[in-house]
């Protein structure tokens, strides 16, 4: 997403311009979730004329949701956004900043290669580019091209086809799906360039150790897909610890990066296709996923304050929220509260309340609808009210609530208005 700040000012000196670019990042609400409840105060406080949400009449939210793209996932650390800032000041060669910051990345996160993309799904397209690449002997401005007599196939278990298809799709590929250990042995062939392993999938045939077995059996690159795999922290390098050639993540979610940030790791022959196929060259596939200057340093700094941190730290101030809405429905009719992690992809306590909505009188949608509709509006996990997101553990009676994305104090707020909303559904 493009973002373009524009300051008017009689005179700018380079600490008022340091003093309004804090100011801006915490207008964006990029105060810290992780529960010290001292660290907002490292924000500067924001005048009123500063609020541009409020100038564009953009309703602020509480997150009880999760890192979603849609509530514009994570909020950045304090350091984080003053890295941000810092980085805003000067004009560098952005080369020299992509290469610079791969390096660091990489070393820090114990592989080869490091690419700092638009996102995601921005760094399985450079994947793709750079196995197609790789395979073919091509240069990027000939990618996609006529693919009848290239390399172009990538291959899929049936059960991990998912919207980012389309990520590969655009560099040309053909994507061939498998179901059985069998199916994927016979699939390689003389156009194999890479299989896709998406992590989170819920289902599929063939695990992920087998699957990257297979691949390199047949010298075939191995791209996974761990966009929403962190935390645990330690994620960050297992999957290139196991051999995987590329794996992308999300900066905007549990790294706590940029949203409009991801990371490509992996083998640096591959990650140095990446870079050639990525902005700012122009003749390439990548020329649109432009990663600004801010955004790099924002993720190096992420990764930073991310080797800080604790697993175990983190979760016990995520529990520490649910207990206290847990104490507020506690005396609900019906009401069971339970605590479900993920395994993989959002590995975090998520807080289950199932309840009878006869007995009650209101569902778990109708409350959602109410708390998206109250200052401050409260958005729920989107599991909420539906069945098969958590298997068996969420149904059409469950209210699912996530805490990590949760700001100081917020999780009171929550705690009141779900209680008020179970409770007194006629108000």
């Amino acid at each position: 997403m493009r973002r373009s700040r524009i300051l008017n000012q009689s005179r700018v000196t380079r600490r008022n311009f340091l003093r309004w670019s804090q100011s801006a990042l915490g207008l964006l609400g990029v105060l810290p979730a992780i529960g010290i409840e001292t660290a907002a105060a490292t924000v500067p406080s924001i005048a009123a004329g500063d609020d541009y949400y409020a100038k564009l009449g953009v309703e602020k939210i509480i997150n009880a949701a999760g890192t979603y793209t849609y509530l514009t996932a994570a909020l950045m650390p304090p350091q984080v956004q003053r890295a941000v800032a810092q980085a805003a000041l000067h004009p560098v060669r952005l080369k020299d900043l992509q290469r610079a910051s791969g390096e660091y990345i990489a070393k820090k996160l114990r592989c080869e290669g490091a690419v700092v993309t638009s996102g995601a799904s921005a760094a399985l397209t450079l994947a793709t580019a750079a196995c197609i690449q790789a395979a073919n002997g091509l240069e990027p401005n000939q990618i996609p091209e006529d693919v009848a007599g290239l390399k172009h196939e990538v291959i899929v278990q049936k059960a991990h086809r998912y919207e980012y298809d389309h990520a590969m799709l655009i560099c040309g590929v053909r994507i061939v799906e498998v179901v059985t250990l069998e199916d994927y042995k016979r699939a390689f062939g003389p156009k194999t360039v890479m299989t896709n392993f998406f992590n989170s999938a819920e289902g599929g045939e063939i695990d992920r150790q087998t699957w990257l077995d297979i691949a390199h059996q047949h010298g075939v690159p191995c791209h996974i897909d761990a966009a929403a795999d962190m935390p645990p922290i330690e994620n960050l390098w297992k999957y290139t610890g196991m051999g995987y050639d590329l794996v992308c993540f999300s900066g905007g979610k549990g790294i706590r990066g940029p949203q409009n940030a991801g990371l490509l790791l992996g083998k640096k022959q591959l990650t140095d296709l990446a870079v050639a196929n990525n902005n700012p060259n122009s003749d390439a596939v990548g020329r649109g996923m432009k990663v600004a200057k801010e955004q790099i340093v924002g993720m190096v700094a992420a990764i930073d304050w991310l080797l800080e941190q604790s697993d175990e730290a983190n979760e016990a101030e995520y529990m520490r929220r649910v207990d206290i809405i847990k104490a507020q429905v506690k005396d609900v009719p019906t009401m069971k509260a339970t605590v479900h992690v993920p395994e993989i992809a959002n590995r975090v306590p998520h807080l289950m309340l199932t309840y009878d909505p006869v007995v009650v009188g209101v569902s778990p949608k109708q409350v959602m609808e109410r708390l998206k509709q109250q200052r401050p509006s409260i958005e729920l996990n989107p599991a909420t009210g539906t069945s098969g997101r958590f298997g068996s553990l969420s149904t059409e009676n469950t209210i699912v609530i996530g805490t990590w994305m949760l700001q100081p104090g917020e999780a009171e707020i929550v705690a009141r208005q779900v209680r008020a909303a179970l409770l007194h559904p006629k108000l």
